[in-house]
């Protein structure tokens, strides 16, 4: 089968000279690109062109990059898989048959199959890590206010941030380097907290000397032996090298699913209610008064998982329900900072494996939606906790990869690029 990585392939070309001069980028289709279409991966917007670009794009093409497609994803950044797009499944180059992970996958099979030298992604959840992971690559997911979301298609704003791929710990750092900073569009964002003279890609020296790693122990509760084996690997790849591992508890991450998928849906569910047929996107040709124009134009414009998330965080938001749900998961979210900022007082960074399963077959989790959510549980709190974590290659299991992601200290990437440097 084709491997489908790409919804649109058109070339962007960039300034004649930059620091990315002569660098392919693939960008996930949820970031807005002038005069070219924008589709995040649903039927609502297949003929959708912004007239702007986004402010990453905006750099990128300052920076001399070429952007070489809008890269296939999961429905409006819905899913862990790449296989809930209108446009069809991603395949995996870095294993066949299997999925590429998501909602990012398009933009990590880019870089895995060599289409791209560079990709963009956006986080929500996991969907920079987890397709870094399952395709072998490098996924970086930013502190949240790092990298401007102007010109990002909303899904679940407090938590997603967009973040870089790319087949280096370096090549990621270089393409951070790029798209990082305070934006006057996005009042969320602040400064890099980098030295005048001073990269992101600097910072890839691959030194762990003395590097004190906390391996939280619910991480691994529950992950497949395979990957767990492939993890320890890793760390004691990092403790030749010089650095020494504790163990640490962050007892709230077992409610961190729970609390993501009341939050990100509830989010989703007033971000999505712009889509109603009448300004941009998909219109239904139904006749009826308007509320039926409305409703029969987000049915055909929508696949499922979208619906049942819209459903949900509507269900969350209402009446009756606020304080039972959105409230109780917001509680449970400063529970979850509150843990991880414990944690890194006693260590450096965290390590787990960035997914508890290695990648599943192609069609094997579109029918069990929970199985997908719960394949979340390792990346999820990262986003609740407005963190930055990267995702490496950390071998394989059976011959599918395994990623290991390390946490880091809120605006910590330089820390977290050292780290992971030493061993991509």
């Amino acid at each position: 089968m084709s491997a489908n990585i790409f919804i649109t392939e058109e070339r962007i070309e960039g300034a004649d000279d930059g620091p990315l001069s002569g660098t392919t980028v693939a960008v996930k289709d949820n970031i807005s690109t002038e005069g070219v279409r924008t589709t995040c991966g649903s039927k609502m917007l297949a003929e959708y062109v912004p007239p702007y670009d986004a402010t990453v794009v905006e750099r990128l093409k300052a920076a001399g990059a070429t952007i070489v497609g809008k890269a296939n994803m999961d429905e409006f950044g819905m899913g862990t898989t790449t296989e809930t797009s209108h446009f069809g499944s991603t395949d995996n180059p870095a294993a066949p048959g299997h999925v590429p992970g998501g909602s990012s996958g398009g933009s990590a099979a880019a870089v895995a199959a060599g289409e791209a030298d560079l990709a963009l992604g956006s986080d929500t959840g996991g969907s920079v890590r987890c397709p870094a992971a399952f395709c072998g690559v490098v996924g970086i997911k930013p502190t949240y206010g790092l990298v401007s979301r102007y010109g990002l298609v909303a899904y679940a704003n407090s938590l997603e941030q967009i973040g870089p791929f790319g087949e280096t710990v370096e090549d990621a750092a270089q393409l951070l380097d790029v798209i990082a900073g305070e934006d006057d569009r996005d009042a969320t964002t602040r400064e890099t907290p980098l030295a005048d003279d001073a990269s992101y890609a600097d910072a890839a020296t691959g030194s762990v000397n003395d590097l004190q790693i906390g391996v939280p122990t619910e991480l691994l509760e529950g992950a497949d032996e395979g990957v767990v084996e492939t993890f320890w690997d890793a760390i004691g790849e990092l403790e030749d090298r010089g650095a020494e591992y504790h163990e640490v508890s962050l007892p709230s991450v077992e409610h961190a699913v729970e609390a993501y998928y009341v939050i990100a849906m509830s989010e989703a569910s007033s971000n999505l209610a712009r889509f109603d047929g009448v300004r941009y996107g998909h219109s239904s040709d139904a006749e009826g008064n308007w509320n039926e124009t409305f409703a029969q134009t987000r049915k055909e414009g929508f696949g499922d998982e979208v619906k049942r998330r819209i459903l949900l965080g509507t269900y969350a938001l209402s009446a009756g329900y606020h304080d039972k749900y959105y409230k109780k998961a917001q509680d449970a979210r400063a529970w979850v900072k509150q843990d991880f900022d414990e944690a890194l007082s006693e260590a450096d960074v965290l390590a787990s494996p960035t997914m508890p399963v290695p990648p599943f077959e192609l069609g094997e989790s579109l029918d069990d939606p929970l199985q997908m959510y719960l394949a979340d549980a390792n990346t999820v709190p990262i986003n609740l906790a407005d963190l930055p974590a990267i995702s490496v290659p950390a071998g394989e299991t059976d011959g599918l990869p395994v990623g290991l992601q390390l946490v880091g200290p809120a605006f910590g990437e330089e820390r977290l690029i050292r780290a992971a440097s030493a061993l991509a």
